[in-house]
């Protein structure tokens, strides 16, 4: 669901996170908001109209692209749904096989009104299309649709049938070669792969061509000279002016070879470029995310320093408050929390650091009968300091609600014993009374030990 947009319910598509904590296509969010007047985000109004404030107001310059669901998003797995297809991958390489599916239904570029299989749109053209024929306003020929829109596939033809008729005994076309081969080039493979290799070498095929005249020109001029007054004057001057035309039509067309690769080069710069700002961007995007996760650990760890200065006792008396009693005494029972540790409070300002521990279900041998109240010797800022081992009476008290009869416990620490010697971890193994105060008692309706759920233990650090 996350990866999913708010407006539209599709993948998100360049994914922005608004105020409200929500993300957008950016082309949905941009839409929104230009056709909306203060648009407010539909997911708030969707989850919970009454908390409706400023941050659900939509606009762009309170967006900003999020680049983890992004980067989530393009490493996605995904497969093509086109009837036939079997291409699969992720995401982010999605976009590049759909221009290229040959199983998507495209429309035919003549307008002829058919929608065709991309690998089929040849087949198409050749045979189906009644838009396939267009005739040339210069020489009156009729074109292929194909020859129409690819004038350097025409000139390549003419030069190749010019050549053939020149030398009707050995044909320019091999069966496994580049239709260039008579010219220099020495490409051979099957049909496809003679296909892309044509395709891909218009320009090198251009300057073969070019030699190739200049050497016909030079061979020319030799013969005449060979054979001067055997040769008609007029059919030398005709043959020298269609070599100039050659020679003319193939330097235009490799101007245009080169243009187009000045042009192709300067946008994979461009392209570049822009890659690299966006990366940078990005980069920019996430020091910002992890300044702004940073920060909200610090205020985490301010606010439980917060609570814990204001639960805190520095005079070593206690008082702990214990809330949802019943339910904190099944989860003893059932053993999902078996015991409870208070807040950390000091003897003094820079005495020792102590908690309480209660098992409400009892423990050892007060398992199952009695409360257990344990105290709890900790690790503290000032151990360094300090007198070892611990030697302070400790007194603990369960109050009665109605101030009739409280339950009072002392004991002072065993010397010997490591739950009073100074921390080496955390905290030191719990020390006290494993039958504090019977179970009956404490559940007993003559008592007000819990009242209202609620139940109070104090303790006193002589």
């Amino acid at each position: 669901q996350k990866y999913l947009c708010s407006n539209c319910n599709n993948v998100l598509k360049k994914a922005l996170q608004t105020l409200c904590g929500h993300r957008y296509c950016s082309a949905c969010l941009f839409w929104i908001v230009r056709n909306n007047k203060n648009a407010i985000c539909q997911k708030c109004k969707e989850e919970d109209p009454s908390t409706l404030s400023e941050g659900s107001l939509l606009a762009e310059e309170r967006a900003f692209g999020d680049a983890a669901i992004n980067k989530e998003i393009s490493e996605l797995k995904v497969h093509c749904v086109t009837l036939g297809c079997s291409w699969s991958g992720i995401m982010k390489n999605f976009e590049e096989h759909q221009s290229l599916c040959e199983y998507a239904l495209i429309p035919c570029h003549t307008g002829c009104g058919h929608m065709v299989m991309r690998k089929k749109l040849a087949d198409h053209l050749e045979n189906g299309c009644v838009n396939n024929v267009t005739m040339c306003q210069k020489c009156k020929r009729s074109l292929s649709s194909s020859e129409y829109q690819n004038p350097f596939q025409l000139v390549v033809d003419y030069f190749i049938s010019f050549f053939f008729q020149q030398n009707h005994s050995t044909p320019l076309i091999n069966k496994d070669g580049c239709r260039f081969s008579e010219v220099g080039c020495s490409f051979r493979g099957s049909k496809e792969k003679i296909k892309e290799h044509e395709k891909g070498a218009v320009g090198a095929h251009m300057l073969l061509l070019l030699q190739h005249i200049k050497q016909l020109k030079a061979s020319l001029c030799t013969a005449v000279k060979a054979a001067h007054g055997f040769i008609p004057k007029s059919e030398l001057n005709l043959n020298e002016n269609k070599l100039h035309v050659f020679e003319n039509i193939v330097a235009v067309l490799n101007k245009e070879v080169e243009t187009s690769n000045l042009e192709i080069t300067a946008f994979r710069r461009q392209s570049e470029l822009d890659q690299n700002i966006i990366r940078g961007l990005e980069l920019k995007i996430a020091e910002l995310h992890r300044c702004l996760v940073q920060k909200d650990a610090g205020l985490s760890s301010l606010h439980k320093s917060l609570l814990f200065s204001e639960q805190a006792s520095y005079d070593g008396v206690f008082l702990w408050k214990i809330t949802d009693v019943g339910r904190k005494l099944q989860d003893s029972v059932t053993g999902r929390t078996v015991s409870l540790y208070s807040p950390a409070f000091y003897t003094a300002k820079y005495g020792y650091k102590v908690c309480l521990r209660v098992y409400l279900n009892g423990d050892g041998t007060g398992k199952g009968t009695h409360v257990s109240l344990f105290f709890v010797v900790m690790k503290g800022d000032y151990d360094a300091l300090l007198p070892w081992p611990f030697r302070h009476k400790v007194t603990f008290m369960l109050l009665d609600q109605s101030n009739r009869e409280h339950i009072i416990d002392a004991f002072r620490p065993d010397l010997t014993s490591a739950s009073f010697q100074r921390p080496v971890n955390d905290m030191n193994v719990a020390s006290g009374c494993p039958m504090f105060l019977p179970l009956s008692k404490l559940q007993s309706p003559k008592y007000a030990y819990v009242k209202e759920d609620t139940l109070f233990l104090k303790c006193i650090i002589e």
